[in-house]
């Protein structure tokens, strides 16, 4: 009986090694390349200096301003379709 519990044992301790394993291999090791990436990353980024933040600010305004006229038009088309349809 001692026996059979002992062997019960060590076969319940390799499943929870080849679990942990998996668990290391598959969420863990990921997780922890993911975050000394991320940390390099951080370490070899710079701040703007005032010409690329120009450009980057340029650049939003330009695209709301484009996104703001295509959905103004939008709308401007959708109101009288949406009229015919309905028939008011």
């Amino acid at each position: 009986s001692t026996q059979s519990t002992w062997g019960h044992t060590a076969l319940c301790n390799r499943k929870k090694t080849a679990h942990m394993e998996l668990l290391d291999d598959k969420i863990v090791e990921p997780l922890r390349l993911f975050f000394e990436d991320s940390k390099r990353l951080v370490h070899r980024c710079q701040k703007p200096d005032m010409k690329e933040f120009a450009k980057i600010g340029t650049a939003t305004s330009v695209g709301f301003l484009v996104m703001g006229f295509i959905g103004f038009f939008v709308k401007l088309i959708h109101i009288p379709i949406n009229n015919i349809i309905v028939g008011v």
